[in-house]
């Protein structure tokens, strides 16, 4: 398959593909992984599928039924709050740790992340994936890769639902006007406000999954 790079392991290889295609959203919640279709898609056995598919399953992101095989996980509203309230509380830490730490390079790498978040507005992947690292610059500052590989796995758990967030226009103005408000606050090194801007910022994502969820299930 053009473009797939195989790491260490055939397993190694399919699991961080299977977890691209979550994140971008060519494997939609709901969607079955069959291992044998996927391993002939990506010149390999059904055998490091199920590997990375027993991975994923401990993680939560994929589930096995008996007679259809692994589904993708879909999440309820609930799971997506309670996904966004232990995100608050780790990410504080992470922020009142990073904060401290902030350098010139941290602050004009988000900066030059907005801008390429500007001109990609049609490009749903391209913004998520500008948006992903424009946070963790800022919480992977902290230098403590226990609490960001937790925070990273709650990300992962809700990313394949971001799209509701970013596809409508009126979404994106306001995504970068709290990225702004965000921005501004490191600049002045307040802690507080920094914290107080994600939390806004959060909490407009979650009301926006939370209407798309609620529409798809009417």
């Amino acid at each position: 398959m053009e473009g797939f790079e195989r790491p260490k392991t055939a397993q190694e290889a399919v699991l961080r593909e299977i977890r691209v295609r979550l994140l971008d959203g060519r494997i939609q919640p709901g969607e079955a992984i069959r291992p044998d279709v996927f391993g002939a898609e990506l010149g390999v056995s059904a055998v490091p599928v199920r590997e990375a598919l027993r991975i994923l399953e401990g993680e939560g992101q994929v589930g096995y039924r008996p007679h259809r095989g692994y589904l993708v996980n879909k999440l309820e509203i609930d799971d997506l709050k309670e996904i966004h309230r232990v995100r608050e509380l780790l990410e504080e830490e992470a922020v009142r740790c990073a904060m401290p730490r902030i350098t010139p390079e941290h602050i004009a790498r988000m900066g030059e992340l907005l801008r390429e978040m500007a001109p990609v507005q049609d490009d749903v992947v391209a913004i998520k994936a500008a948006n992903r690292r424009f946070h963790f610059t800022l919480m992977e500052a902290a230098g403590m890769p226990h609490l960001i590989r937790l925070i990273s796995w709650l990300w992962d758990a809700s990313e394949p639902y971001c799209s509701l967030y970013f596809m409508r226009p009126e979404n994106q103005a306001e995504v970068d006007a709290e990225h702004q408000g965000i921005m501004t606050a490191i600049e002045s090194g307040d802690v507080e406000a920094t914290i107080e801007q994600l939390n806004i910022h959060r909490r407009h994502a979650l009301k926006v999954l939370e209407r798309g969820l609620a529409a798809g299930a009417s």
